[in-house]
């Protein structure tokens, strides 16, 4: 329970939610950090899960819409391009002296300086139908980076919007948006490569812990995601971002001490 619980928090919060299991799950169970790292990965089950329930009326709506459904696959794809290749030499960046402290730390400071932004701005927040290709295009870059260890993908994904002029609303929401069919690439390219690092988990915590792990997951999640949009419709976004920031900052700190 406690696996997803940490997943379920902190998937939607700037913190790398792969990140945040690589460390709970090596120092919980005595597993490496490479087979920790695509756990964290395959646990994105339960967040998926949380985000398709959450926004099941606006996937419906996605589907029928060409220019939001274009944006998903521009996006998505740009993701997959960047992801998977990031993805295969995670196993060697984990064995260098890479340290996942430190894009959080650096993404916790954009956060804080883009609600500095944010609060001082006086353009007008853009409308999500006013993206234009090339933002989609840059939206995925920054969500395929998030494969790296430390790299928060929503944290990527809503900093980026918000410093292309969207509206905090529709950033948290097509970011969380973004999140689904990524997340699915994901868990499947985990279970394709490193499928024998699952079930080394898995054996350790028995088919009922796996479901429990993505249940609590889940219903986390939705929690979270709840308060985060309701905070982000006011318009004190720039207080989110603060907030959040802030969080990143501090457990980046302590994943560098």
């Amino acid at each position: 329970m406690i696996l997803g619980i940490v997943q379920g928090i902190s998937e939607w919060l700037p913190i790398s939610s792969k990140t945040q299991e690589l460390l709970v799950s090596h120092y919980l169970l005595d597993i490496s950090l490479t087979v920790a790292y695509s756990f964290g990965l395959f646990m994105e089950v339960g967040s998926i899960g949380s985000a398709v329930t959450y926004f099941r009326n606006d996937i419906v709506k996605a589907i029928r819409d060409r220019f939001t459904l274009t944006f998903l696959i521009v996006v998505t794809v740009v993701t997959g391009v960047v992801g998977v290749p990031l993805y295969l030499i995670s196993d060697r960046i984990l064995e260098g002296a890479y340290n996942p402290g430190l894009p959080m730390a650096i993404l916790g400071v954009i956060l804080i300086g883009n609600g500095f932004y944010i609060r001082h701005s006086r353009r007008r927040p853009r409308e999500f139908k006013e993206m234009k290709l090339r933002e989609a295009i840059v939206v995925g870059l920054a969500q395929g980076l998030a494969a790296l260890p430390g790299v928060s993908r929503s944290g990527m994904t809503v900093s980026t919007m918000l410093l292309l002029g969207l509206k905090g609303e529709d950033a948290f929401k097509y970011s969380y948006l973004s999140y689904i069919p990524a997340a699915l690439g994901a868990v499947g390219t985990t279970l394709l490569f490193s499928k024998s690092n699952i079930t080394t988990v898995a054996t350790q915590l028995g088919e009922v812990g796996i479901l429990i792990a993505i249940i609590s997951s889940l219903v986390t999640g939705l929690l979270v995601i709840g308060l985060l949009l309701r905070v982000a419709k006011t318009k004190r976004i720039y207080l989110l971002d603060f907030a959040l920031g802030l969080i990143g900052l501090t457990v980046s700190l302590i994943a560098l001490a």
